[in-house]
């Protein structure tokens, strides 16, 4: 049987549409459910009201950065080849790659901060099933938005230019950018109201985590949403549409690729987004097996979802591969492959930050010797944590090459290069097969976390208490493994992208009259090459530099906020005693204001240091750059999203009842641990993903610009 390329577009934009279809219904029933008492809608009503002034003014100075640069790269590309895509082009690409990802994190949001009261309110008749369902099934709506919005702008796209995929550079840009800035800002917004929160509610005052006597309490709930859902929404909206494009930039520009499978040349080029379409419906269908029993465990429910998306995704890559590749096992084995990444990168996480084993132990036990032995021992776990998710990238990268590799001339011996880089390719974009369910379980945490604060200030019963702990504890593992999924993705997908950006620059020489080999190009960019080197180190302090930025944003935003808070117990009569009301609206307006302020420098040292690197010391120099980020960043970011989970629930492993419970010694260190965890788990760690992909992006859209203009010629 025969697919037209035709066939392949219009059943690709159906599912997308089929994506955003799910999600518009979903949210129609969700909002059908009852909120609970008058108290529960007054509290949801303030973290909404301040969820949405934060988003609104992120947006607002984001989009007025977006448009200059929109400006920008139309102009400064005007005059580019239209085989390299026209500034037009380029510019409307990156418009709409801002406003996608921004459009996918404001959805998530919006959403969540409906489900969260209705979650509490469904906590009220003790059913743990019913509610744990309900509180997923508002995730799915942030999962199915993001997967069928970047999937159509992507087949949209790709239909409009015609298939040049140079020409959709500015789609990625913009996503990337958008994506930095709601992980940057959200992330500097939620830690720091977090922490600060924290350090003088329990440790100070004494009082729970979430008592409505914290003036900070709201801020606190307001930054589940913005950081956990909005900057997570648009951080794997971004992964979803970089990830896809890489491969597609792969099979566009690598000649070797368009001629070994016999099938139509466009096919290739058009495969990651059948891969994507079809995973669309095997999220549907994973949906549906969400379903908690009773005695079961949450986590067995949420995995028995992702395990159903996951063999439907596999079955269907096998008919994908027949029907469109001509039946290439090497294709097959490659996109398989990056699904058993993330099996595995899901699993490994899972162990380190899960209460239910050793690596979260130690950390609860560590806390009877103090803070300091806290912190050390959550070091040494996020450490530890990145060593088996290395090797598994790096199995997964050379099976995918030797896979696909082995479908040229030489074989299993002697893999063809082009194809064995189309394949890592492959793998990244295969990895999108479980994007909706992954995203639905991670957007599950914000919601049941909100709802559990909303229990807490509207003082419901014991047994709704008994039902929004439990979501409210695994909703921190689901955050913790989202991001390691995204990681690894990136890192596949960086892969690609760098890939890509040599043969964008053996282009782009012969654009400017300097023609050169592959071996030439392969000779050059060898680590013997000072320039190399010189790209290599500036590319792995990268990440170190841009986190520090990020580290000391949460730590002068928890500052403030501490300030603010013992001011107001301070100079408010009656406020630990309930019978004065805290000025809640101070502590959101603080870390908001906070927030955008330390955003601008972490931003603009992404998207400064790849072009700077190019026009100072050349194109060979970035291609050094692009190997350091991705070296250095992967391990880093692991280490504090793992760490910092890892940290968390060990205090809430203590809370449960270990090592002395709550208000003991230990409790008191896991609170310094869980601070610092924070700062690491949702703010440094998942920025460093878009960091990667900022920095990628932008070497390969200015490539040609670099080599026509830098002060060290080729």
């Amino acid at each position: 049987m025969t697919v037209s390329v035709e066939s392949v577009e219009i059943l690709t934009a159906l599912a997308a549409l089929l994506g955003l279809a799910y999600a518009g219904l979903q949210t129609y029933w969700i909002l059908q459910q009852s909120e609970g008492t008058e108290k529960m809608r007054e509290i949801s009503l303030a973290i909404r009201e301040g969820a949405v002034a934060f988003l609104r003014r992120e947006y607002t100075a984001v989009f007025a950065v977006a448009a200059i640069l929109t400006v920008v790269i139309a102009v400064v590309f005007w005059n580019q080849p239209q085989a390299q895509g026209t500034g037009w082009q380029l510019a409307l690409g990156f418009v709409a790659g801002a406003a996608g990802s921004a459009l996918a994190g404001g959805v998530g949001m919006l959403v969540s901060v409906r489900a969260n009261v209705r979650t509490a309110a469904h906590a009220l008749k003790g059913d743990l099933p019913a509610t744990m369902r309900y509180a997923f099934l508002g995730g799915s709506v942030t999962g199915l938005s993001v997967a069928g919005l970047a999937l159509l702008e992507l087949i949209g796209f790709y239909v409009a230019f015609g298939g040049n995929i140079n020409a959709m550079l500015g789609l990625l840009f913009g996503a990337s950018l958008m994506s930095l800035f709601a992980r940057v800002g959200g992330g500097i917004f939620t830690k720091g109201a977090d922490v600060g929160a924290d350090l003088v509610g329990k440790l100070e005052a004494g009082i729970p985590e979430d008592d409505p006597r914290n003036p900070a309490v709201i801020a606190d709930n307001v930054g589940d949403n913005v950081g956990d859902c909005a900057g997570m929404a648009a951080d794997l909206f971004e992964t979803y549409v970089v990830t896809a494009v890489s491969a597609m930039l792969l099979a566009y520009l690598l000649p070797t690729v368009h001629t070994t499978f016999n099938v139509s040349a466009a096919m290739p080029v058009l495969y990651p987004l059948a891969v994507c379409a079809w995973a669309i419906v095997a999220t549907l269908v994973g949906t549906t097996a969400v379903r908690m029993r009773k005695g079961g465990s949450i986590m067995g429910a949420l995995y028995q979802g992702l395990a159903v998306t996951t063999a439907v995704g596999l079955v269907g890559l096998w008919v994908l591969d027949d029907l469109l590749m001509g039946g290439s096992l090497g294709i097959f084995v490659a996109t398989a492959i990056g699904l058993v990444v993330m099996i595995l990168i899901v699993v490994t996480i899972d162990y380190y930050t899960s209460a239910e084993y050793g690596p979260v132990h130690r950390i609860a036990e560590s806390a009877q010797a103090g803070a300091g032995p806290t912190v050390i021992t959550g070091l040494s776990v996020g450490l530890e944590s990145a060593w088996v998710p290395g090797l598994i990238i790096v199995a997964a990268a050379l099976g995918a090459f030797e896979a696909v590799g082995s479908a040229g001339p030489g074989g299993w011996m002697h893999p063809d290069s082009q194809l064995g880089l189309y394949g890592i390719g492959l793998a990244a974009a295969s990895m999108l097969a479980v994007t909706g369910m992954i995203i639905s379980i991670d957007a599950f945490g914000p919601i049941t976390d909100n709802a559990g604060g909303i229990a807490e200030m509207a003082e419901l019963p014991p047994e709704a208490r008994g039902v929004t702990d439990p979501l409210d504890a695994v909703g921190n593992t689901t955050k913790a493994v989202t991001k390691g999924y995204a990681i690894g993705s990136a890192v596949l997908a960086a892969l690609a992208l760098f890939a890509a950006y040599t043969f964008a620059l053996q282009n782009a020489l012969t654009l400017n009259g300097h023609p050169v080999s592959t071996a030439v190009l392969a000779q050059t960019l060898a680590i013997s090459n000072p320039l190399v080197v010189a790209g290599l180190v500036i590319g792995g302090i990268l990440p170190f530099f841009f986190t520090s930025f990020l580290m000391n944003a949460v730590g002068v935003a928890a500052q403030s906020i501490v300030f603010e808070v013992r001011r107001q117990f301070k100079e408010i009569p009656g406020i630990l005693d309930g019978t004065g009301k805290p000025e809640y609206g101070k502590c959101v307006d603080i870390v908001t204001v906070t927030a955008l302020h330390e955003l601008a420098v972490p931003a603009a040292i992404a998207v400064i240091t790849p072009l700077a690197v190019g026009f100072l010391l050349g194109p060979v120099a970035v291609a050094g750059l692009l190997l350091g980020v991705i070296l250095t960043g992967f391990p880093l970011a692991l280490m504090m999203t793992t760490g910092g989970g890892a940290w968390d629930n060990g205090k809430k492993y203590i809370e449960s009842g270990h090592f002395g419970g709550k208000h003991s010694d230990a409790h008191k260190a896991a609170i310094v641990g869980d601070t610092v965890g924070d700062a690491t788990k949702d703010t440094a760690g998942p920025a460093i993903n878009p960091l990667i992909k900022v920095v990628n992006t932008i070497s390969i859209l200015f490539v040609t610009l670099v080599v026509a203009h830098t002060l060290i010629p080729f």
